[in-house]
């Protein structure tokens, strides 16, 4: 049974990832908290298993994420 405490704590979201040979073809698709580290893996917005085999649409590779740049204090 679950405790209280697991079901109130805050979870990080699963990513999606992709992973992609040098022709562009995914071969491999997988959920984690964060982006593995082995190269060739590809952040997707959503798994979708008849990809396998073929190439990604373009709309399916999620931009770069940049991070947010802190706002410069105005001079008084």
């Amino acid at each position: 049974m679950m405790s209280l405490w697991s079901l109130l704590a805050p979870r990080r979201a699963m990513r999606r990832y992709a992973l992609l040979d040098a022709a562009g073809i995914c071969r491999a698709l997988r959920e984690a908290h964060s982006a593995p580290t082995q190269p060739g893996w590809v952040e997707v917005e959503e798994i979708c298993p008849s990809w396998l085999g073929r190439t990604l649409p373009s709309r399916a590779i999620v931009q770069s994420r940049q991070p947010e740049s802190r706002p410069r204090a105005l001079a008084a």
